[in-house]
């Protein structure tokens, strides 16, 4: 499904679904400490229905799975949803996946204790996502956002990596990204208040394979570049591996969760 949006890489067309593969193999990347930081809040833990909203492969229930909440998970690529029904039974997770945008989710009013939303509420039309997400909130329940990103401002192998994505795409608006808190849109705070921003740092590690496949999974490579275009930058981002990266590696990243109440 092809999206676009004037605010994100100058209108571009990206569709998730053509880097689906790479995306289940490469993107669950996050350490442990991004899951703790979740649980020992209390969230997605035994005794909580919990959705998570453009959950792509489902890495956020998957990974979070053996905290014993009940998930459920949405997202709006068929393609993704394929792959996270996919790696969820080869684990015997017990997982209901559906392919649905976040403004269109229908469950019931009042049905989870929590909502997650990682790497993809900026997707969301605020306007109609927020007071929907509230409608399938218990009273009192938390809307989770999640994002951890990067920082090629000070680690030069993601620097370079950034710099080639740019070269070509040069529209993409995924670079340049600094720390910074997870603050809501306006409209969400019609429905909900802040309880909690934190951001910190943490490093990732990672083969050069792994790198270069998570990179191939971003927006503005796989999801976007022509068959011809990808396999030129998927050339030249293997060769600059080589020569700037060992065989093993940690890249810095942040990560910033923000904890939204209902009202």
């Amino acid at each position: 499904m092809e999206i676009t949006d004037k605010n994100i890489d100058g209108g571009k067309a990206f569709d998730w679904g053509r880097t689906s593969e790479d995306y289940a193999k490469y993107r669950d990347i996050y350490p442990t400490q991004f899951y703790d930081t979740i649980v020992s809040r209390g969230f997605c833990i035994s005794g909580q229905r919990v959705l998570d909203l453009g959950t792509g492969t489902g890495v956020l229930p998957r990974s979070l799975y053996r905290s014993g909440a009940e998930w459920f998970g949405t997202d709006i690529s068929p393609e993704q949803i394929a792959q996270a029904k996919c790696l969820a039974a080869e684990n015997d997770m017990k997982i209901e996946f559906a392919a649905s945008s976040a403004e269109e989710t229908a469950f019931p009013d009042g049905s989870f204790d929590v909502v997650t939303a990682c790497q993809c509420y900026w997707y969301f039309d605020p306007a109609r996502a927020y007071p929907n997400i509230a409608r399938m909130l218990k009273q009192d329940g938390v809307l989770i956002l999640l994002y951890m990103g990067w920082l090629a401002a000070e680690d030069p192998v993601a620097g370079a990596s950034e710099a080639l994505v740019l070269k070509y795409n040069p529209g993409w608006t995924g670079a340049g990204d600094t720390r910074h808190p997870i603050t809501p849109p306006e409209e969400a705070l019609n429905s909900f208040t802040v309880q909690e921003q934190i951001v910190y740092d943490l490093p990732v590690h990672f083969t050069r394979q792994a790198w270069h496949g998570r990179m191939r999974a971003c927006r503005g490579v796989g999801a976007s570049l022509s068959p011809e275009q990808l396999a030129q930058w998927d050339a030249e981002h293997r060769t600059l591996l080589e020569r700037i990266a060992p065989e093993e590696f940690d890249v810095l990243h942040y990560a910033a969760m923000t904890v939204l109440r209902k009202k």
